[in-house]
């Protein structure tokens, strides 16, 4: 049986050492002998540790488990703390963002993201990559917003009213120094650069025999992007004529000659009669006849007017047709297709004269002698008494 001592508050073994399990279950007593105070808190604070641990444990397997899962899924597991790598919508205000000429779809996916326009690169591009068929992105400059969902941009990327462009447009028979002055107030581009490169015209790969860049630019209507340098938007403009020329089966040494031609036809025409225009032009040089065009006239003087005025008759610059057999210097205007084709297909016919006898239809009268041509001048005369403002 075992003993006890008096006032031992705890058990013992024979041997007198305290029983392991009474140990535990007995209170505390401190060394004079009062009664410790009991603090539950105090027994279960000293499991903290091991609590801890097998949270750590917890998080670890579960952070593991997150973690494989998001390789797989992750939008899906960014979505359940509430992150999301897309706006919604398509955005505020405005932004101009370019596609460049070989760009990548990750180029362009990086690039919206650095300006702002989608949340992170990474969901415009796997929006790409999921798009059936690939979306083909076209280089310019693109208004779009910030904040735009990725779908938002890619539709706004495929939309051409989206592109920023200034559209130059260039009627035919124009001169270059009005499509230098039109290209300028289209783009905001400094006239005196246009003029700077305008002047430098073999490097815009016109030949050096050209007197000027006169009769090398295209009449049509050009698109250019912001910032394109004026050199470019003239090179442009020369290889759009060269296009022309080459479709008409122009050898490059003749060039010069046609657009002599053809920028003259596209003066003095009225494109229905061009064909008979660049004939009596062709048959007057082949009887060695001077052309007497008032066109060149008026170009040569420096002129705008129609009927030229009795100082730019006696003007004799080399564009002069008054006082100059053959051809003009060079071209006095930017011609286009019809007249391109007129010179180098002109009529049939033996006409040696002709004169527009009413400026406001185009009529035009072809005649074969000069009495015939006399009539057709009266008749002009007239037509112009009434209308003094195309004098002008």
């Amino acid at each position: 049986m075992a003993r006890t001592r008096s006032g031992d508050s705890g058990a013992s073994s024979d041997d007198g050492r305290p029983d392991a399990f009474s140990v535990l279950l007995a209170p505390r007593e401190i060394a004079d002998g009062t009664e410790p105070q009991r603090h539950g808190r105090k027994h279960r604070g000293r499991a903290w540790p091991w609590l801890v641990a097998g949270l750590v444990v917890v998080l670890l397997l579960g952070g593991g488990a997150l973690g494989a899962a998001y390789t797989v899924w992750p939008n899906q597991v960014k979505g359940l703390f509430g992150y999301s790598d897309d706006y919604r919508g398509s955005g505020t205000g405005t932004v101009e963002v370019v596609v460049k000429q070989g760009d990548l779809g990750s180029d362009v996916a990086d690039r919206l993201a650095a300006a702002g326009v989608t949340k992170t690169s990474t969901a415009f591009y796997e929006l790409l990559l999921k798009t059936k068929p690939e979306p083909a992105l076209v280089p310019g400059t693109y208004r779009l917003a910030h904040h735009m969902s990725a779908a938002a941009a890619l539709a706004a990327l495929q939309d051409p009213a989206h592109r920023v462009v200034a559209d130059v447009a260039i009627p035919e028979g124009s001169t270059v120094k009005q499509i230098l002055a039109a290209t300028s107030a289209a783009t905001g581009t400094p006239l005196a650069e246009l003029q700077a490169a305008a002047k430098d015209y073999t490097s815009l790969g016109v030949p050096a025999s050209a007197p000027s860049l006169e009769g090398y630019l295209f009449p049509a209507t050009y698109q250019f992007q912001p910032g394109t340098s004026a050199k470019a938007m003239l090179s442009t403009m020369v290889k759009r004529m060269y296009q022309a020329l080459d479709a008409e089966g122009v050898p490059p040494a003749d060039r010069e000659k046609v657009l002599t031609l053809a920028g003259l036809v596209q003066k003095e025409g009225n494109g229905s009669d061009d064909a008979k225009v660049a004939r009596v032009f062709l048959n007057r040089i082949a009887k060695h006849m001077m052309l007497q065009s008032d066109a060149t006239v008026s170009y040569g003087a420096g002129g705008t007017t129609v009927v030229p005025t009795t100082k730019q008759y006696a003007d004799k610059n080399p564009y002069n047709t008054y006082h100059r057999y053959g051809l003009p210097l060079g071209p006095i205007s930017n011609p286009g297709d019809v007249a391109i084709h007129a010179a180098l297909h002109p009529a049939k016919g033996s006409w040696l004269f002709f004169v527009t006898v009413n400026l406001e239809t185009g009529e035009t009268v072809f005649s074969t002698t000069d009495a015939q041509h006399e009539k057709a001048r009266a008749r002009f005369e007239a037509w112009l008494a009434a209308h003094p403002n195309y004098a002008k």
